[in-house]
């Protein structure tokens, strides 16, 4: 064992704390689905390059599928180079009263133009604050067309743990 594991720490407090360890467990899928209709946003990891990238993401969820829309660039080139994706959707109380979902599948941008509309619409209604930034996000500063890209996540897992 190194030496610096088996001495004694000198800035530890003098007095000792009673911790209660946590329980957690499983949701079950009602638990799971219902927290994902309430909720919309999360946290979208991806990698690419064995770099790993999450970055918070609002999204819409049809009971089968999760959408979502961004701008061209570093999420999208990401999910270019690795589909594989990942998306966390929790509910915190506090730190000892938590739901967290995680759901794991592959990302696919969306080209055609009847599930883009289905997929815009389904992610306004959710996220009503989002039209003014998706209306906005058309044009640059200099008037040009910005590109915005619409993915499907296809869930492949989906599992919820939470605290008791």
């Amino acid at each position: 064992m190194p030496a610096f594991l088996n001495r004694r720490l000198d800035c530890a407090p003098a007095h000792s704390y009673h911790s209660v360890m946590l329980k957690v467990e499983d949701m079950s899928q009602a638990e799971i689905r219902e927290l994902l209709e309430r909720q919309s946003f999360g946290h979208l990891g991806c990698a690419r390059d064995n770099r790993p990238y999450v970055v918070p993401m609002n999204f819409a969820y049809d009971g089968k599928d999760f959408y979502f829309f961004t701008t061209q660039g570093m999420k999208t080139r990401f999910i270019d180079a690795n589909p594989e994706v990942c998306l966390q959707v929790e509910e915190v109380s506090d730190s000892t009263h938590w739901r967290s979902v995680m759901v794991t599948g592959r990302a696919e941008q969306i080209t055609n133009d009847e599930d883009m509309q289905k997929a815009m619409s389904l992610i306004t209604q959710r996220n009503p604050s989002l039209t003014p930034a998706i209306s906005a996000t058309s044009l640059d500063a200099w008037g040009r067309a910005v590109d915005i890209a619409l993915y499907r996540i296809t869930p492949e897992i989906i599992d919820g743990r939470k605290t008791v």
